[in-house]
């Protein structure tokens, strides 16, 4: 009976080990099971995400880009020199940049320029280095100087040499703010303080971070791969290429974006500013020129001079404005009723005198011709000139009239001859 029950009790604990073997072996199989799945980029490491998407970059930044794929800015931090110790709470930083030119345009207030890290804060904006960079009301201890170069919508660049780094002290040295040079090295750098527009740049700087081929050639050697494990209002994603992603799903008002350097375990690389959380307020419709160059809103004239200093955009020629149209004045010219012209009075015959000749046979009288009606001028009609009828001279022979006298004897009837 006892032997029976040593033997129950053995076989319950084996497979109570069994158990816990398994479950062991399972756990251990899980290296980082919040971080999404990612195969070397970051467009499949978007793919769980449900609020924010990565997209493409605006077409207007993709063609202003390549205009400035030409340069290869090297930077470097004149003041204040490594490990310098100051007895004063305000310095002097004195900055250097070549092969770039940085300036800003003076229509849109965009250009290439320097940023300037002062420990983990949110950068300053540099685009003259003629002047030094005032920086006061520091804390006594120990302060660390980063600065690289970027675009004029923020992106850094990030060939060998734009980047410059140096760590310096006020009255004494701590141990806050003080990177180790030979570990990996996150700087944040976008999105911070206020946009206007999606999608949003999201681009970081990485120093002593080996290439992803390096690290993956061989699985035993002691270069470790990495990833920057971005979490944006609470959704979390793993990027593993060094360049900026565009994000669009962020909410009007407040947003949170955090950033951090982790291992190819899913651990984190302790280091200074290896874990950063920026604050941004996303405000739709924002009217900065930032704002209006995602959107598309200008046009590529408009936007040359932010990478081009040189460029001067052609005068439009101005449009002649049309005179406005003078009504013609027509010339009244006053118009004269014609003046009825009087009929001409038809000159009066002159009388014939009656001639005495000798008794003639009688001879039928001619009438005189009267003018036809025809010839009269209408007063309202055009005058028509009319030709006076001569005369027409008819020679009448008028038979003498004999009368004879009452009571006369006849032989003096006679006519004297």
């Amino acid at each position: 009976m006892g032997i029976n029950w040593q033997r129950k009790a053995v076989g319950k604990l084996l497979v109570l080990l069994a158990a816990v073997l398994i479950l062991g072996i399972t756990s251990c199989g899980k290296t980082n099971p919040d971080l999404p799945k990612s195969s070397n980029n970051s467009t499949s490491a978007l793919t769980e995400v449900k609020t924010i998407s990565e997209v493409s970059p605006p077409a207007g930044i993709q063609k202003l880009r390549q205009a400035l794929e030409i340069y290869q800015p090297q930077v470097s931090i004149l003041d204040p020199k490594p490990d310098q110790v100051f007895q004063d709470t305000y310095i002097s930083v004195r900055l250097q940049v070549k092969d770039l030119p940085i300036f800003k345009d003076a229509n849109l207030g965009l250009g290439p320029h320097l940023q300037v890290f002062l420990d983990n804060q949110p950068y300053k904006t540099v685009y003259d280095t003629s002047q030094p960079l005032a920086i006061a009301d520091l804390e006594p201890g120990t302060h660390t100087l980063r600065v690289f170069a970027s675009r004029p919508w923020e992106e850094s660049f990030k060939n060998e040499g734009a980047f410059a780094q140096t760590t310096f002290h006020v009255f004494t040295k701590t141990q806050d703010n003080n990177p180790d040079r030979t570990l990996p090295q996150l700087t944040y750098n976008q999105p911070q303080d206020t946009y206007g527009a999606e999608p949003i740049i999201l681009d970081f700087y990485l120093t002593n971070a080996p290439l992803h081929q390096v690290a993956q050639e061989k699985a035993q050697d002691e270069i470790l791969d990495w990833k920057i494990r971005a979490t944006v209002n609470g959704e979390t994603f793993a990027i593993d290429q060094w360049q900026p992603i565009y994000l669009k799903g962020f909410k009007p008002g407040k947003n949170w974006v955090q950033l951090e350097f982790i291992d190819e375990q899913g651990n984190l690389v302790k280091n200074a500013f290896n874990n950063t959380v920026r604050l941004i307020n996303y405000q739709p419709l924002g009217q900065d020129s930032l704002s209006k160059l995602v959107r598309g809103e200008l046009t590529a004239a408009e936007t040359r001079g932010i990478v081009d200093r040189t460029y001067k955009p052609e005068t439009p020629k101005p449009t002649p404005t049309p005179e406005p149209e003078t009504p013609k004045v027509v010339e009244q010219i006053p118009v004269t009723e014609p003046k009825p012209t009087p009929t001409p009075k038809p000159k009066p015959t002159p009388a014939l005198e009656t001639p005495i000749v000798n008794p003639s046979p009688a001879v039928p009288e001619t009438p005189v011709a009267k003018p036809s009606q025809e010839q009269k001028i209408a007063p309202e009609a055009e005058p028509i000139p009319v030709t006076e009828p001569k005369p027409t001279t008819t020679e009448l022979i008028v038979p003498p009239t004999i009368s004879e006298p009452e009571n006369q004897p006849k032989s003096e009837q006679k006519v004297e001859n």
